[in-house]
């Protein structure tokens, strides 16, 4: 693929790493360390780093006229192979800069580009990085200028002709359509096994890149997914049974992590692979409690949940990496700040009881106590409500039978369907129905 092909060209090169830093980045962390490491994870080299504070970036350069001659002189003397911006360049300014350095200039979408093709494991991921390179080269086919085929000649083939330019414009749209309609298909096929998975409670960790939700996974489930000190090194969604102390057994999901400014092709692309965030019944948002910049990580994480329209569910804060902070203060601020925040350590195994119990308790609150009255016949309800909540006690009324289970809210609607009548649950000191509930065995709550 031209798009990857040139992406992945970056490895292995020295590089000189800018930043233009507008009213609103002005605060926080240093402003080139998440493109440090950005720069690592993709084996580029940094020999060099530029910044520059501008109210507005300028329109053909992005930098101001000094600053471009002060990074063509630093490129000169580091020999730098390509210049990579973190903030996001539009065509005619990367080929501007190209032509004023005489070096290869990519911006921090692209760079976030380079690390998914790389990184991408699964087919289906495969192809959501595919039509995301894509989307990001349409409008710079005419500065790359790589060619996706040739141009048929011979007999029969020959007209009035056309420019390479819209040929390869032709086939890039071509190619869009056809990964949009795979994708489309893979994400109605994910949609369809997520819910076929309805019966049992389900469990999505989301975060900023490298938080440590695989450690947290492996710590939890034991499932040996791959962990590494290095950022997008999950981007295949993985989903592992977690046997919750007190409760049963859920579903557990690692995602991949989100990361400030997270291209706006990646997270359409994206789209199936979250299919198990979207679906959830409760995320764990992690976060990397050791990380200077972690308030503005635990932000930029919720506005891709908004992004994604996930940000209304249930979610718990596991404050991560908690073992790494210098002093019992840090960590107060957080949880003045956070207080419902779970505090853990996934790498020494700290706190998980305590982000157990949390997770139990805010899944209880999705059941509810209730009663159900039925025909004595219908068995059908009955194995209903075995399966999928906690039959507590029964009492028969003649040729009625009321059941009073705790039953998650998302089956309460199938009730009356099933010819069964919902009301809340009565304790037997308040009714006056002179019956006496005849008690059956509990039966294991599948959560």
């Amino acid at each position: 693929m031209y798009e990857t092909e040139r992406a992945e060209s970056v490895a292995s090169e020295a590089a000189i790493l800018v930043a233009v830093l507008t009213p609103d980045r002005r605060d926080g962390p240093a402003p080139l360390d998440e493109l440090a490491g950005l720069a690592a994870t993709a084996g580029v080299h940094v020999v060099g780093q530029l910044t520059q504070r501008l109210n507005v970036p300028y329109a053909a350069t992005y930098l101001g006229r000094g600053k471009v001659d002060d990074l063509n002189r630093l490129a000169e003397f580091n020999d730098a192979d390509v210049i990579i911006f973190d903030n996001d360049l539009s065509p005619a300014q990367t080929r501007n800069l190209e032509k004023v350095t005489g070096r290869k200039v990519i911006d921090r979408t692209e760079l976030i580009l380079d690390i998914f093709a790389s990184r991408a494991r699964t087919y289906q991921s495969r192809l959501a990085v595919e039509l995301a390179q894509h989307e990001y080269a349409m409008p710079r086919l005419k500065r790359m200028w790589t060619h996706l085929s040739r141009q048929k000649k011979g007999v029969g083939l020959r007209g009035p002709g056309e420019k390479q330019l819209e040929e390869d414009r032709r086939l890039v749209e071509k190619r869009i359509r056809d990964l949009r309609r795979e994708l489309s298909a893979i994400e109605r096929r994910k949609q369809r096994e997520v819910a076929a998975r309805s019966s049992a409670m389900t469990v999505s960790l989301v975060g900023y890149t490298n938080a440590g939700k695989s450690t947290l996974m492996n710590a939890l489930t034991g499932a040996g997914v791959l962990v590494q000190d290095a950022l997008f090194a999950t981007l295949d969604t993985r989903t592992r049974r977690w046997q919750l102390p007190g409760w049963g057994p859920v579903l557990l999901s690692d995602t991949v992590g989100f990361i400030r400014n997270l291209p706006h092709h990646l997270i359409a692309s994206f789209k199936a692979t979250l299919e198990e965030a979207r679906q959830a019944d409760l995320l764990l948002h992690v976060a990397d409690a050791s990380n200077p910049a972690v308030h503005e990580q635990i932000g930029a994480a919720g506005r891709v949940l908004d992004e994604l329209g996930i940000q209304e569910k249930d979610t718990i804060l596991v404050l991560n990496k908690a073992d790494a902070l210098p002093d019992r203060a840090r960590l107060d601020a957080l949880l003045a700040r956070y207080p419902a925040a779970v505090p853990v350590s996934a790498h020494r195994r700290n706190g998980l009881r305590r982000l157990a119990t949390a997770v139990s308790d805010s899944l209880s609150r999705r059941f509810h106590d209730v009663d159900i009255e039925m025909g004595v016949d219908n068995g059908r309800l009955m194995a209903y409500l075995a399966a999928h909540g906690e039959i507590l006690s029964k009492r028969y009324i003649d040729s009625r039978v009321v059941v009073h289970c705790r039953l998650a809210e998302q089956y309460l609607g199938r009730i009356d369907e099933a010819g069964g009548h919902v009301r809340p649950h009565v304790a037997a000191s308040e009714r006056h129905d002179g019956q006496h509930p005849e008690t059956t065995s509990k039966v294991s709550e599948v959560a």
